[in-house]
């Protein structure tokens, strides 16, 4: 015997889902896309409807086409709807859209849409595909976006992250991962990795715990200072250089001052601006050692010159006087300009009365016009009456240029004295 086929609750739910999806189909090809969007609103998708019945592969998959078409072809409201619709379809759409976002032919804007959809997962695969676009991109709003999503993923993603650390093929991706993301969370992991082979892997790790304030940490940048790798070293004294609150219980300068004479100018540039910061006597005497070597390279001896004018302390000044006699041209202008932009009235005073006893005696030793030229716009910004009568000196020269701006410093000294 025969029994009648009784329609079951699901039956019923898979006529009325086909019946949608026919409907959505149907405005698709009439490319009516906020119609598109109402209909694919109607299914039952996760998150909308507890209750709801999983949806049957065949019309999940036009679902998720009709999704793609809007998301293509529509205006960016109508983008920003579906975008809405797409992460409830579950993560099955995980790996279509990143083989979209890493596809460089399709649109920016649709791209930038599908990083914010990814956004709402919580999965590795994300999270790499993520960090590869910040890497590779050009394009600004990309690189926005995915930044941003990887801040909003957070923490949630560090433990996935955390795992992926012990395959080697993925592990400097999930370091820069984890550097994105930079929270408390991503200590423990990132200190597994400071002793990798990977150079690439222990710079990024050195420069991200550096941001941190544990106690675990500062043993592990003093290490990163003596690495083979100079980018370690690098990252190593950058962090250091923010650390006032141990520069002295520490005696970060005589840890960092060696860094002065690195094989790498790199390295030898950021230990400077690493002591300028500490900006201690002990930390002024090792700079200005380096400034006054012959054998120093001139870019180390420009950056020299601004980590001195920082703290603008009377040693430093006295060494940038020093320095005005015995330095080559280009470096006298450097000192030129960063004694002009002193603020502080006390410290104008003092950086007039170097710049004028430098004038009178190097004047006739001075062959560049722009360093003359140079010196005229110190001593107007400065405002000190004491240098009247060294532009009307300058006022003279055989060089236009030299002439006109010691004329307007003049000027402007004049009415304001």
């Amino acid at each position: 015997m025969t029994f009648p086929h009784r329609e079951t609750k699901t039956d019923r739910q898979t006529w009325e889902n086909t019946k949608t999806i026919e409907q959505g189909l149907k405005a698709a090809r009439q490319q009516n896309w906020l119609l598109v969007t109402r209909y694919l609103q109607q299914l039952p998708l996760n998150n909308q409807q507890p209750t709801s019945i999983k949806l049957a592969p065949t019309i999940w998959e036009k679902g998720f086409q009709l999704a793609l078409s809007v998301l293509f072809y529509g205006d960016f409201q109508q983008r920003w709807e579906i975008a809405k619709i797409i992460p409830r379809l579950g993560k099955k759409v995980i790996h279509p859209l990143i083989a979209l976002l890493e596809d460089e032919e399709v649109d920016i804007e649709v791209r930038w849409f599908i990083s914010r959809i990814l956004g709402q997962f919580n999965e590795p695969a994300i999270v790499i595909a993520l960090v590869k676009l910040l890497q590779q991109t050009e394009q600004e709003e990309l690189a926005l976006v995915a930044a941003q999503t990887l801040a909003n993923i957070g923490t949630a993603a560090v433990d996935a992250l955390s795992k992926l650390l012990v395959e080697e093929e993925y592990r400097l991706l999930s370091v820069r991962a984890l550097a994105h993301i930079r929270s408390v969370e991503t200590i423990n992991p990132l200190l597994t990795v400071v002793d990798d082979p990977q150079p690439e892997i222990r710079a990024v790790a050195i420069e991200t715990l550096g941001s941190f304030r544990d106690e675990r940490i500062i043993p592990i940048l003093l290490q990163a200072l003596k690495d083979t790798e100079a980018k370690v070293r690098k990252e190593a004294v950058i962090a250091l250089g923010f650390r006032l609150d141990i520069a002295t219980k520490l005696n970060l300068v005589e840890k960092i001052e060696p860094l002065l004479y690195d094989l790498n100018l790199e390295v030898c540039c950021q230990a400077a601006i690493s002591l300028g910061r500490i900006g201690n006597e002990q930390s002024m005497n090792a700079l200005f050692k380096v400034l006054k070597s012959p054998l120093t390279p001139l870019n180390l001896k420009l950056g020299i010159v601004r980590a001195l004018s920082w703290k603008s302390s009377e040693l430093a000044l006295n060494y940038l006087q020093q320095a005005l006699l015995i330095e080559e041209e280009e470096i006298c202008q450097e000192i030129i300009a960063v004694l002009g932009r002193l603020t502080e009235n006390k410290l104008k005073a003092r950086a007039t009365h170097i710049l004028v006893d430098f004038w009178h005696s190097a004047k006739g030793k001075i062959s560049k016009p722009i360093l003359k030229q140079n010196l005229a716009m110190a001593f107007s910004i400065l405002g000190q009456k004491e240098a009247i009568v060294s532009l009307r000196q300058l006022s003279e020269d055989s060089e236009e240029s030299v002439r006109l701006h010691a004329i307007a410093a003049l000027r402007k000294l004049e009415i304001k004295n």
